[in-house]
């Protein structure tokens, strides 16, 4: 077993093009062709972490924060990333990351706390742009079937639940080979122009690797002809936060109660209690006050995020609650979701769940 085995099987909830912009993700201390002896899930990389994974005998660790979020000018271990760092390079255990990858994910950080919480019919609360693409080619007639299926093969023509596809069997172009072309029909060195078959389809953005892959080794030129356009289509199972709804209405309060002892919260900040039912619930693990007004838009009764500053609680504006719940609390079921996903694909593998509270809040 290899570190890029392990993290293929994240990456297949939680594809790292699916991370933020600003993030850092992937392996961040390692290399992916080193083979493993055991995996450490955590929600943080701290020394005392790296110490559990040398007493327990991994060599990997999969975190949901990375631990290098900016860069490294120097290692001399004056602060606490640089002596994880140093520690975790001198153990030779590796260091993996997917933060917002898995934020991004239809099955991700949102789905557990919904999980938890009990909530049904969930949608994504900010769908992510730029997701989907289109890829159009033309290709030989009789040829056309193989490359079609090819590119289905590497993911194309699927979105979500959804099939996508334009083939024209009609023969709408042609190609023409040029001095140094090799075709499949005709002789080599001379010009040719046969009937081509157009062939479009669109795919998650994640896949282009393999479906350009697929494309060259299944088409019968040497050059093939193809075009990529990004397309503004909003992708429903990609993006940031959740929207759900409860079973049951509750009061506000009797939700309140509920989200604390459920998410093990020592103490919730809010906005004002409104003197309606609580049925549409929003979420979105870790600082979430970008998502207030997407929480209001898309009819949210109450928010449950972290990180909410004192200004921010002005936004609910009497139109929802807003409820702080800690940015730890609001993520800490993370790190059990990744280690149900690496059992169920390596179910006789070495997957520790980590006991070291990473948690740097305390409360009286």
């Amino acid at each position: 077993m290899k570190i890029k085995d392990i993290t293929a099987c994240i990456e297949e909830i939680a594809p790292l093009n699916y991370a933020e912009g600003f993030d850092n993700v992937g392996l961040l201390v390692g290399n992916y062709n080193d083979n493993v002896s055991g995996v450490l899930v955590t929600l943080d990389t701290l020394e005392n972490v790296v110490d559990e994974a040398i007493e327990k005998g991994c060599n990997l660790i999969v975190s949901f924060h990375p631990i290098i979020f900016s860069g490294l000018k120097k290692l001399n271990g004056k602060n606490y990333v640089e002596r994880v760092v140093l520690k975790a390079i001198k153990n030779d255990i590796a260091i993996y990351a997917m933060h917002t990858a898995l934020d991004n994910s239809f099955q991700g950080v949102n789905a557990r706390i919904c999980e938890v919480l009990g909530l049904q019919n969930k949608k994504i609360l900010i769908p992510q742009k730029n997701t989907i693409k289109k890829l159009t080619t033309y290709a030989p007639i009789e040829n056309a079937e193989e490359v079609r299926l090819a590119l289905f093969k590497a993911g194309a023509g699927n979105i979500g639940n959804y099939d996508f596809c334009s083939f024209n069997t009609e023969g709408a172009g042609t190609y023409r080979g040029n001095e140094h072309s090799n075709p499949v029909i005709g002789e080599k060195g001379k010009l040719h122009t046969e009937k081509e078959t157009f062939i479009s389809v669109i795919y998650e953005k994640h896949l282009e690797r393999n479906i350009l892959s697929a494309l060259f080794s299944a088409h019968p030129y040497e050059e093939v002809a193809y075009d990529i356009v990004p397309l503004d289509n909003i992708h429903q199972e990609i993006g940031m936060g959740m929207i759900g709804e409860l079973p049951e209405e509750k009061s506000a309060l009797e939700f309140l109660s509920f989200v604390k002892e459920t998410m093990n919260a020592k103490g919730i900040r809010h906005s004002k209690i409104l003197d309606k039912p609580i049925k549409k619930v929003a979420v979105l693990g870790g600082s979430g006050s970008f998502a207030i007004d997407n929480a209001i838009h898309k009819g949210a009764d109450i928010y449950i995020t972290a990180d909410i500053k004192y200004h921010e609680f002005y936004k609910a504006e009497g139109k929802l609650i807003i409820a702080d719940i800690g940015h730890y609390e609001s993520e800490q079921f993370t790190k059990n979701l990744l280690v149900e996903i690496l059992t169920k694909k390596f179910p006789n593998f070495a997957i520790i769940l980590s006991q070291r509270n990473t948690n740097p809040i305390y409360y009286l």
